[in-house]
């Protein structure tokens, strides 16, 4: 049986090309649960295994996409059965394990979540990773005691899709968020999904060092790290909490002890691809109940597998909002 994948292939060294191939299901390396791909979403470590980036992934040829939400076909474990809607986000899907840009993926058993009964397969993969990483870092927030009666929570990058997804998430369950964009044409879409305030990235950008700034938000969730997040930190409340999970600015982080020592702000390190499964089911189950935004379905773009190449170049020049849903049902 034959199926549609998008592969990257290394030319030469250095030198990649990306295209549109058809497989052999028998070529594919099968694990214990073999699934028909419904949806996949766009994420920005697809972007770059598909550009051939070895920190991502270590061997070409490749199919990216570390999301993928199906049907099970055919599963040796006796949990998973057959026609089973269910979930893969993280692990190594779309690293090193071929990913979601295809109409069929095999995984491990223990990389999958079944669908929960309340939420859909094509929302699934409207949160994807970045819906999931959002409620990770929520839960964080909720875990450390930083309720919505403590205080505003900034959310930097926030047009991007972890960036949106936890201002909608938050603004669901009730707290009050500021939203930190350099996008300030997307202030009307921000504010659409539960901004209650909208910043310029230049206002969480601070040159002049000082070991503390004036105290602005309770907590927050940053998705751009270097200066920024330093910033962010230094900005923090007394015993506020904020998320680390992204580095779009910069992988450095210049900060000084003041905020530990001064305020007791907690830096939290958020991995989502490696959670364990427990939690990331416990979530899921929130995620399609009493953390859903009533805007989920308003935050997305879809596309076609097959038009997914001008996609990739739009994320990677930053021009992404919201999220890039992606149907794996290859068009005629």
């Amino acid at each position: 049986m034959k199926y549609i994948a998008f592969v990257t292939e290394e030319l030469e060294k250095n030198k990649f090309l990306s295209s549109f191939k058809e497989l052999e299901i028998d070529d594919l390396h099968i694990n214990d649960v073999l699934i028909k791909v419904v949806w996949s979403s766009l994420n920005y470590k697809d972007a770059l295994s598909a550009k051939g980036h070895k920190g991502i992934t270590r061997n070409y040829p490749h199919t990216p996409g570390v999301d993928a939400a199906g049907i099970v076909v055919k599963s040796n474990n006796s949990e998973i059965v057959e026609g089973d809607k269910v979930i893969i986000t993280g692990h190594d899907l779309g690293m090193n394990t071929n990913g979601g840009f295809a109409e069929y993926v095999s995984v491990p058993y223990n990389w999958i979540v079944k669908l929960p009964d309340a939420l859909k397969l094509r929302e699934s993969m409207i949160y994807g990773t970045a819906g999931s990483t959002a409620a990770i870092c929520i839960n964080e927030l909720i875990k450390h005691g930083l309720t919505p009666d403590k205080g505003k929570i900034l959310v930097t990058g926030a047009t991007g899709g972890v960036g949106s997804m936890s201002v909608a998430i938050l603004n669901k369950i009730g707290y009050k968020v500021i939203a930190s964009t350099g996008k300030l044409d997307k202030v009307d879409f921000l504010k659409s999904i539960g901004a209650d305030e909208v910043i310029s990235r230049d206002e969480v950008f601070d040159t002049t060092g000082k070991p503390l700034l004036p105290r602005r938000w309770a907590g927050a969730i940053d998705t751009v790290g270097g200066n920024t997040l330093s910033t962010v930190f230094r900005s923090t409340d007394y015993h506020g909490i904020v998320c680390v999970l992204g580095l779009v600015e910069s992988s450095d982080l210049n900060i000084n002890l003041f905020p530990f020592l001064q305020r007791g702000v907690s830096l939290i390190g958020i991995d989502s691809a490696e959670r364990g499964l427990d939690i990331k089911k416990e979530l899921w189950k929130k995620l399609s109940n009493e953390w859903k935004p009533d805007c989920l379905n308003e935050m997305v773009k879809e596309v076609n597998l097959l038009d997914i190449e001008p996609e990739i170049e739009l994320i990677l020049k930053g021009g992404q909002v919201g999220k890039t849903l992606i149907n794996c049902s290859i068009k005629n």
